[in-house]
C-alpha cells in the first residue's frame, strides 16, 4: 500500500501519535501564515516568492503544498487572519460599551484605528481586492466585518420603538457597511491618515447624532412599504 502524503510530509518519529502530528501539522501551517504575512506586509503579494516563504518557515516546499495549493491560498490565508483579527479588536472595544451611542462609536473608533495600521492597509486594502479579485474580497471582507456593524445597527434601532424585521434590519447594515468601507479606503489612500480618520469620525458620528434625536423624540421611520406615496414606481 502506498503511503499516505501526510506520512510523506511528517517525519516519522517512533512514540508519536496521530496528535503528535496533528500538532506538528498545525504548528506548519501557523509558521507559514505567519512568515508570508510578514513578507506580504513588507514586499507585497508580486514581490513575494514562496521560497523565501519556506525558507523563513524553515520548511519544505511539499509542506507548503500539503497545507496550501499555491501563493494565491496562502494570501488567502493571511487575507483572513488578518480580517478576523482586526474584527475581534472591533468586537472588544464595542463589548465595552451597553450603551448603544458609545458602543457604535467605539466600534468605529476601533476601526479607524486598524485601517490606519500599515499592514492592514498594504495587506487587505491595496492587495487584498487585486490578489482575490472583487467578488471574493468582498466575500471575505463581510465575512468577518459584517457581524459587527449589524451589531452595531441593531444596538442603535433597538434604541427607538420601531418595529423592523430581519430584512429592514439587515438593509441599514449593509449600507453602513458600504459606508464603513469607503470611509475606510478613504483613510487609507489619504497623505494624512490621522486628519482622515477625524474627519470620518465626525461625518459618521454626525450621522449617529440624528439617529439619537430620532430615538429621543420619539420620531417614527418612514415605510415606503406601507405608504403608496414612497413607493418607487414600477416600470409597466
Amino acid at each position: 500500500m502506498a503511503k499516505s502524503s501526510v506520512g510523506k510530509l511528517v517525519p516519522k518519529v517512533p512514540g508519536v501519535g496521530s496528535g503528535r502530528r496533528a500538532q506538528y501539522s498545525a504548528s506548519t501551517k501557523r509558521a507559514l501564515v505567519d512568515v508570508a504575512e510578514a513578507l506580504f506586509a513588507e514586499q507585497g503579494y508580486a514581490g513575494t516568492s514562496l521560497d523565501t516563504v519556506v525558507a523563513g518557515a524553515e520548511v519544505t516546499k511539499g509542506a507548503l503544498y500539503h497545507h496550501f495549493s499555491g501563493k494565491q491560498a496562502l494570501f488567502e490565508a493571511v487575507f483572513e487572519r488578518v480580517e478576523g483579527d482586526a474584527a475581534k479588536r472591533i468586537q472588544q472595544a464595542m463589548r465595552a460599551h451597553k450603551d448603544p451611542w458609545a458602543k457604535s462609536l467605539a466600534g468605529l473608533r476601533a476601526f479607524l484605528e486598524v485601517v490606519r495600521e500599515p499592514a492592514y492597509r498594504r495587506l487587505v486594502v491595496q492587495e487584498g481586492p487585486a490578489v482575490l479579485g472583487y467578488e471574493r474580497f468582498r466575500e471575505q471582507e463581510e465575512r468577518s466585518t459584517f457581524a459587527n456593524v449589524l451589531e452595531i445597527v441593531q444596538s442603535v434601532l433597538s434604541a427607538g420603538t420601531w418595529q423592523l424585521d430581519e430584512e429592514m434590519e439587515h438593509t441599514f447594515a449593509r449600507i453602513f457597511f458600504g459606508a464603513l468601507s469607503t470611509a475606510g479606503e478613504t483613510v487609507t489612500t489619504a497623505d494624512d491618515p490621522i486628519l482622515a480618520a477625524q474627519r470620518v469620525e465626525t461625518a459618521i458620528g454626525f450621522m449617529l447624532s440624528g439617529f439619537q434625536m430620532l430615538v429621543e423624540h420619539g420620531a417614527d421611520l418612514p415605510d415606503a412599504l406601507n405608504d403608496p406615496g414612497l413607493l418607487l414606481q414600477r416600470p409597466d
